[in-house]
C-alpha cells in the first residue's frame, strides 16, 4: 500500500522535523533497511569488494547526507549502476576472483585510491557548482546506458545464480550462457532460481499484506534456510545425474565477525597510471550523472514537491565518497528504487535516510554472523532483476514512443557501450544525437550556444524569443536565461519558440520540469510557436518539434507510420 501523504502542510525539517515526524521516518527507515541489506551486500560482493563494503556505504551515506544534503527523500548507498565501473577497475588492477588472495586485495587497495580522488572530484563539482552537469546529456543516450547496464549486469549475476562464475566481455558472457546453464550446480542453482521467482513473481501479486514485506528480504527468509538445509555451512561434494558438485562457506556471503576489522585503507598508486585517472573519471562523471538524475526524480514524485539543491547534494556525495573509500566502502549515489520505496513507505523528511543506516549498523554490528548464511545466488538473482527493470522491453517501447530517432540514440548507446565501456559508449550516443541534429539542417552555431531575446511585456510578463534551436547540448545557458528573468526577477515567463528550428525532446521534458517549478514559485510559463512545429510522435511529454528541411524527417516519419 502506497505511504503517500497527501496533506498541504510541508513537513518540518531540522530539530523540528525530527520531533514532528519520528515515527513515520523511521517505519520508513526499517523498512528501507529490510531492501537495503542483501542489496549492499549483493552490489559489493557483484563489485568483487568485500561484502562488508556496501554496508560501509549505506551507513556513512545516510549518516553524512542527513546533515549535508537537502534532498528530503533519496536515500544515499551503492548503486547496480556502479557495479560495472567497479568491477571494470578492480579487474584492471589485478583482481583474481579468489584465486590469489593478495592479488584481490591488492587491487581492493587500488580501486579504493581512485575511489577517494573520485570523490574529490565530485566535492569540486558540488563546490564549482556543476550540479546542471545531468542536464547536458540527451535522456535517450543516457537511458540507453543505463539499459547497458542492464544487461552487463544480468550477464555477470546470473552464472552466479546458478553457481558458476562470470569472465570476460558482456558479448562473451552472452554467448557462454547456455554452457552456464548446462553445468549448473543444482543446489546452488535452485537457490538462484527460486529467488528469481520470488523476485519477478512478487511484484504481480496484487494482495497488500504481501506487499508489506519488501520481496528481497522474502527471498532472504526463504533463501538463507534452503542453504541451511542443502548443507552450504560445511564443505561437501554431492552427485547428481552421474556429475560431482561442491558445495561449501565459498557460496555464502563472507562478513567479518568484527566489522570495524575490516577497515580497509586505500593505496593511491593508481594515480600514477593513465589507467587510473581513466578509472577516476568514470567514477566521478557517471556516479555523479546517475545521482543527480535519481535526486531530479525523486523531486518530481515528492508529495510537497520539495526541491533539492543538486550542488549541495553533489557535494554530499562526494564527501561521502571520499570517506567511504577511505575505509574500504564502495561509491555511493541518491540511489532510485531504495529512495522511492523510502517515498511509499511514507517517510518525510531526510532522517528516514539516517535511521536505515542506524538499522544497518546496529545489525552488523551486533549479529554479523547472521549475514554468512545468505547465499551468494540469492544477491545475485536480486541483481539480476535490477538489470532487468533497466533493461526491460517495456524502456524499449517507451523510447520509440517518443520517436523513432530516440530509439537509434538509445540502441546506438546500448550496443557502443557493450563493445567498448560506459564513458566511450555514452560519447558515441550523444554523437549520434548531434549527427542527427545535423542533418535535420540545425545550425551548427547554436548547437552549443542558445540565440535568446528578451523583452519585457509588462512589469510582471517578460517574453523570451528563441531562435535557430532548442537543444540538450545549449539547454544548461538556456534554462539559466529561464531562470534569471523568471525566477530570480519573480516574473512571468511567455518563451516564444516560432523561430526554432528544432526542439529536441531532452529540451521539451525540461521545460515541462520548469512549468512545475514556476507554479511551485506561483508564477507562470507558457511555452508558444511549437504548434508551428512539426511533431515527430505524440508521446504526451517528451516530443521532437522541428521545422526544417526533411532530411531524415520522411525516414523517421515513415518508420513511425
Amino acid at each position: 500500500m502506497s505511504g503517500l501523504n497527501t496533506e498541504s502542510q510541508v513537513p518540518k525539517t531540522g530539530i523540528a522535523g525530527l520531533k514532528q515526524n519520528f515515527q513515520k521516518d523511521i517505519i520508513s527507515g526499517f523498512l528501507v533497511f529490510l531492501i537495503a541489506l542483501p542489496l549492499c551486500l549483493g552490489i559489493a560482493v557483484a563489485c568483487g569488494y568485500p561484502a562488508i563494503a556496501g554496508i560501509f556505504t549505506a551507513i556513512i551515506g545516510a549518516v553524512l547526507a542527513t546533515f549535508i544534503s537537502n534532498s528530503e527523500l533519496t536515500i544515499k548507498g551503492p548503486a547496480a549502476g556502479l557495479i560495472v565501473i567497479a568491477i571494470g577497475a578492480i579487474t584492471e588492477f589485478g583482481f583474481t576472483g579468489g584465486q590469489d588472495p593478495a592479488a584481490d586485495l591488492q587491487a581492493y587497495k587500488l580501486a579504493l585510491g581512485v575511489g577517494v580522488a573520485a570523490g574529490c572530484i565530485q566535492i569540486l563539482f558540488g563546490l564549482f557548482r556543476i550540479g546542471s552537469l545531468g542536464d547536458f546529456f540527451p535522456l535517450s543516450a543516457v537511458h540507453g546506458m543505463l539499459a547497458a547496464i542492464g544487461i552487463i549486469i544480468i550477464l555477470k549475476q546470473f552464472p552466479v545464480a546458478m553457481g558458476g562464475h562470470a569472465e570476460g566481455e558482456p558479448l562473451m558472457l552472452l554467448a557462454s550462457i547456455p554452457d552456464k546453464i548446462i553445468h549448473m550446480n543444482p543446489y546452488i542453482a535452485a537457490i538462484g532460481a527460486g529467488s528469481l521467482a520470488i523476485m519477478f513473481g512478487i511484484p504481480l501479486i496484487k494482495n497488500k499484506y504481501v506487499k508489506l514485506v519488501p520481496s528481497p528480504m522474502v527471498v532472504l527468509l526463504i533463501a538463507v534456510p534452503s542453504g541451511i538445509c542443502f548443507g552450504l555451512t560445511h564443505e561437501q561434494t554431492y552427485i547428481f545425474r552421474g556429475h560431482e558438485y561442491h558445495l561449501g562457506g565459498a557460496f555464502l556471503v563472507n562478513v567479518p565477525n568484527n566489522m570495524f576489522s575490516a577497515i580497509t585503507h586505500p593505496d593511491f598508486s593508481a594515480l600514477k597510471t593513465a589507467a587510473g585517472w581513466k578509472w577516476v573519471m568514470m567514477f566521478a562523471l557517471i556516479g555523479s550523472l546517475e545521482s543527480l538524475l535519481s535526486a531530479k526524480a525523486i523531486d518530481i514524485i515528492d508529495p510537497w514537491k520539495r526541491k533539492t539543491n543538486l550542488n549541495r547534494d553533489l557535494l554530499a556525495v562526494g564527501i561521502g565518497n571520499t570517506i567511504c573509500a577511505f575505509v574500504g566502502g564502495l561509491p555511493m549515489i541518491s540511489e532510485i528504487v531504495r529512495s522511492k520505496a523510502n517515498i511509499d513507505n511514507g517517510a518525510r523528511t531526510r532522517f528516514a535516510d539516517l535511521y536505515h543506516g542506524l538499522f544497518l549498523l546496529i545489525l552488523v554490528g551486533s549479529v554479523p554472523f547472521l549475514l554468512h548464511h545468505i547465499p551468494l545466488a540469492a544477491l545475485a538473482a536480486m541483481l539480476v532483476y535490477t538489470g532487468f527493470q533497466l533493461t526491460a522491453p517495456r524502456e524499449f517501447a517507451h523510447v520509440y514512443g517518443i520517436g523513432a530517432a530516440q530509439l537509434i540514440i538509445f540502441v546506438t548507446t546500448i550496443i557502443a557501450v557493450l563493445a567498448t565501456d560506459l564513458l566511450i559508449g555514452i560519447a558515441i550516443g550523444i554523437g549520434v544525437k548531434f549527427l542527427i541534429h545535423i542533418i535535420n539542417d540545425v545550425p551548427v552555431m547554436s548547437l552549443f550556444k542558445p540565440y535568446l531575446d528578451a523583452e519585457i511585456r509588462d512589469k510582471d510578463t517578460v517574453v523570451i524569443i528563441a531562435r535557430h534551436s532548442a537543444v540538450f547540448s545549449n539547454w544548461i545557458l538556456f534554462k539559466r536565461k529561464i531562470e534569471q528573468l523568471g525566477l530570480v526577477q519573480n516574473k512571468n515567463l511567455i518563451l516564444d519558440m516560432s523561430e526554432t528550428k528544432l526542439v529536441d525532446h531532452s529540451v521539451m521534458e525540461k521545460l515541462h520540469e520548469m512549468e512545475r517549478e514556476f507554479e511551485q514559485n506561483n508564477l507562470k510559463l507558457e511555452i508558444i510557436g511549437i504548434e508551428e512545429h512539426q511533431k515527430l510522435s505524440e508521446h504526451p511529454v517528451g516530443k521532437n518539434f522541428m521545422k526544417c528541411k526533411e532530411n531524415l524527417n520522411k525516414i523517421i516519419s515513415s518508420w513511425n507510420e
